[in-house]
Formats: C-alpha cells, structure tokens, sequence
C-alpha cells in the first residue's frame, strides 16, 4: 500500500474528523490491509481478525496520524503486531514478558525499528512532538526545552512524560 493509494485530500479530511471521508478511507485502505494480514499471520482466521482490528484502529486513531507518508507504514506495523498478539494469544508464539519486551524490540531489524519510530513520533500531537524531538533526539535539558519553548520545567517535564506514554502505546499497539 502507498500513499499514492490514498489521495491527500481525502486523507487531510478523514484526519481532521470528516465522516465521508473516513469511511472512504477505510475503504480504499481495506483490501490492501487484508492482503497483508494473510501474507503475514499465521491462519486466515487471525488475518480477518487482524485486519479488522487495523481498520478499528485506523478509524479510532486517523486524527492522530500527522503524514500521509507515514499511514501505510503506520498500517503495516499495526497489522504485524495484531498477526503477532493473535498468535501469542492461540500459543503459537510465546509470550513476551515486560523485561524481554526491550529485547525483542531491539531484535527486529532496524530499518523497521526506524520506521516505527519515526511514525509514532510522526504521529504525537504538535505540542508532545516538539518537547520529545528536544529531548530524546536533540538531547537537549529539559531546562533547556523550557527556555526554547518559554514554558515552564513542569510543562514540559508533563508533556515529555505524556508524550512517551503515547509514543509507547503507539509502538506497542
């Protein structure tokens, strides 16, 4: 799926909370979400249901997707963990406790850690967005962030906070 499959209008428009277009996004990111949850998990049974909880996802989260260039990578990441969690859940796959969990992440390959990444800070809200590039990329002190955003050291210890746990649950979905 490319982001020539979706044409940017329609995208800005369900993004921003239209109905119609919404629907029509669903629509046109269907079959190719389908198509790839039955290349990737394990039975046709948990592609269907992967696929549903995509497009789920997909409806529930399209607001906060910031890129048209990020949605289909965005898509696919979310159908490899849904195929994953369905396996673990038959007992295909173990399951992965909280400590191998930073293993396991750091065990993928990297160009696709890159890319999850970039998408779930692509995906934070402006606000949450400028404090963690400040911080987790540019390495700056959350002094520092305070000054360059003229906001003061809780504000921007709450959204660095905030701004992780969404980063976490985006990743982790």
């Amino acid at each position: 799926m490319s982001a020539a499959a979706f044409p940017p209008n329609l995208f800005e428009a369900a993004r921003l909370g239209d109905p119609e277009a919404i629907a029509s996004l669903l629509a046109t990111a269907q079959p190719d979400i389908r198509r790839y949850a039955r290349a990737t998990c394990r039975s046709s049974a948990d592609a269907e249901d992967a696929a549903q909880e995509a497009l789920w996802i997909l409806f529930r989260h399209v607001g906060t997707i910031r890129s048209l260039l990020a949605l289909s990578a965005w898509l696919f990441s979310v159908v490899r963990r849904e195929c994953l969690r369905l396996a673990r859940k038959a007992g295909l796959m173990p399951a992965i406790d909280a400590s191998d969990a930073e293993a396991a992440m750091l065990s993928r390959p990297e160009a696709d850690l890159r890319l999850d990444v970039a998408a779930a800070f692509e995906a934070l809200p402006l606000q949450y967005r400028d404090v963690a590039l400040m911080r987790d990329v540019k390495e700056m002190t959350i002094d520092e962030i305070a000054v360059a955003l003229g906001a003061s050291r809780q504000t921007v210890k709450a959204r660095l906070h905030r701004a992780r746990a969404l980063m976490r649950e985006y990743l982790t979905r």
